[in-house]
């Protein structure tokens, strides 16, 4: 896999909570130079990044729920609203996993499904966190199958605020208990071009990645 297909899956993401408008810039800005995927931002930083961006094919995505999962539906339901109006493509919604690990899976497929059907009707890409570092392995099981049943785009395996990082037992549980319609984005810990590529190989079709051109200047490396 050469440097613009790896490239092309990943979501460049700045996250930190002491970015600048300088940093968001620089985001974008190589975002487009690299031709990532997309930029993953807060949503308040959606509109500059969506100006920025305006005139190439790189995605705006912004979180929901973030990173913790647990705002009211009526609290999600509005930021994905508002972030369609300020310029997203697609949103990362953290489900609320709690309800998964206290055996209430009805409450997390009912809330994966209203969010979902929200995001499409205003013609967003979705993809639910459900962050697979606090899951046991029947929860995962779940949680794809909610996912799938809700009509998500992909699911994702984590915010990249939890301790665990996503590795390929993760992946490989995931794509076991897949159709063939849902993708994988992975995210949390992953910090150079070998790790990349072994997610890819274990099924990942996005990466949600910070410093994404370091990981991407790394490919480039390799293959000369």
């Amino acid at each position: 896999m050469n440097a613009p297909e790896i490239a092309s899956r990943i979501d460049s993401t700045n996250l930190k909570l002491d970015s600048t408008d300088a940093d968001l810039c620089a985001l974008c800005d190589e975002a487009a130079e690299y031709g990532f995927a997309a930029v993953c931002i807060y949503p308040t930083d959606v509109t500059i990044c969506s100006t920025i961006l305006y005139n190439t094919p790189v995605k705006v995505c912004t979180v929901i729920g973030f990173p913790h999962g647990r705002s009211s539906l009526a609290a999600k339901r509005v930021e994905i609203l508002e972030a369609k109006e300020h310029g997203a493509s697609e949103v990362d919604v953290v489900l609320n996993y709690h309800n998964l690990r206290t055996g209430e899976k009805g409450l997390a497929a009912d809330e994966a499904s209203t969010l979902c059907e929200v995001a499409r009707e205003v013609g967003l890409v979705t993809k639910i966190v459900v962050e697979t570092g606090y899951l046991k392995k029947r929860q995962k099981r779940h949680a794809i199958a909610i996912c799938e049943q809700a009509k998500a785009d992909f699911i994702q395996t984590s915010t990249g605020f939890a301790s665990a990082v996503t590795d390929e037992a993760d992946l490989a549980l995931l794509c076991k208990n897949r159709s063939a319609k849902i993708g994988i984005k992975a995210a949390g810990g992953i910090q150079t071009i070998e790790s990349a590529l072994r997610l890819i190989e274990a099924g990942a079709e996005r990466l949600g990645i910070e410093k994404a051109s370091k990981v991407l200047a790394a490919a480039q490396e390799l293959a000369e």
